[in-house]
């Protein structure tokens, strides 16, 4: 038997407690999880549940810890067909006090049919990329910022939430490489219209720890990491470091799919979101609290995937759920 003899600085950096936080002194003790899966998620994936079935998912996860899941999108089903059955996924989900239920609402018309279902959170997005805003929703960067204008007067009379979503933060399928001064621009006009926070989305997953850092560095120039949340995709495998980065520049809440569903339509080969498993799994080995039971999660990932009929695209849930569920 061979016995290892490890130095006392490695063995400090195992420990737990105040000998954990010398080495991840900038990280945020805490963070809140955005789980996109039900929206995000399955909107982006072929297959069209039923709508049994996206309630029962919700009702899931509902029950892991999260404290935001993002449940649907009122978009016209001409567009997108998975999101046709929005009210009765949202009227049908149970709610909990301690969590919030936002959903997605691209023009002034889909923010009515969401009034009508009851909705007390909504998200808007924009772009930083002027080719992905005219690919995505026909118009101009602009013209999108106006767009959400409208929306956002009439869901401040309703007393609304509105959280903003900006998508194409460090690169596009289009225009390649975006300049960290149009996100910072897209950023303080979403913020002087009233959204309380905005999600930077790496919509087709190419940032880098160099790109995300350079990035919202020059967002917290004119603005606090309060006011941000990262949203990555991981098409090269760069998701939890590109998150770890904007951790360690005072992000503290973070977008993330279970089982990692989801891509994105307009940019060929651009995989799912990074799965939200993978995220815990990984912020917990950083002892940092996200309130989620993991074990619960991972079987909320595995029943969305046989729903789906296809493998988990988390590394962890790969892992772990015969270990937990044998």
């Amino acid at each position: 038997m061979v016995r290892l003899s490890l130095p006392c600085s490695f063995l400090k950096i195992l420990g737990k407690g105040k000998e954990m936080r010398t080495w991840n002194k900038d990280m945020p003790t805490a963070v809140k999880i955005v789980e996109v899966g039900p929206r995000d998620g399955l909107q982006n994936e072929p297959v069209n549940l039923p709508t049994e079935v996206k309630i029962d998912f919700i009702n899931k996860l509902s029950e892991t810890g999260l404290r935001a899941i993002e449940v649907t999108s009122f978009v016209s089903p001409k567009w997108i067909p998975q999101m046709a059955d929005n009210t009765k996924v949202y009227t049908g989900i149970l709610k909990k006090d301690n969590i919030s239920y936002p959903v997605l609402v691209p023009n002034v018309v889909g923010l009515e049919s969401a009034l009508k279902a009851g909705v007390k959170e909504i998200a808007v997005f924009a772009s930083a990329s002027e080719s992905f805003s005219r690919k995505n929703t026909n118009c101009s960067a602009q013209e999108g910022i106006d767009r959400i204008k409208k929306i956002v007067d009439v869901a401040k009379k309703h007393n609304l939430k509105i959280r903003g979503y900006i998508s194409c933060v460090v690169g596009c399928p289009y225009d390649g490489f975006i300049k960290p001064l149009a996100v910072t621009k897209a950023v303080n006009a979403l913020l002087e219209l009233g959204c309380y926070e905005i999600s930077l989305g790496d919509t087709i997953g190419v940032g880098t720890k160099k790109t995300i850092y350079n990035m919202i560095q020059d967002i917290l120039n004119t603005t606090e990491p309060k006011n941000l949340a990262i949203h990555c995709h991981d098409t090269y495998g760069q998701a939890l470091t590109n998150i770890c980065t904007a951790l360690e520049l005072g992000v503290s809440v973070i977008d993330s799919s279970v089982s990692g569903l989801g891509g994105c339509p307009y940019a060929k080969g651009a995989t799912g979101n990074v799965a939200t498993e993978d995220l815990v799994y990984m912020l917990h080995g950083l002892e940092v609290n996200t309130g989620v039971d993991l074990k619960k999660l991972i079987a909320v990932g595995n029943f969305i995937s046989t729903a789906i009929n296809r493998p988990t695209a988390s590394k962890v849930n790969a892992a772990l759920y015969s270990r937990y569920f044998s």
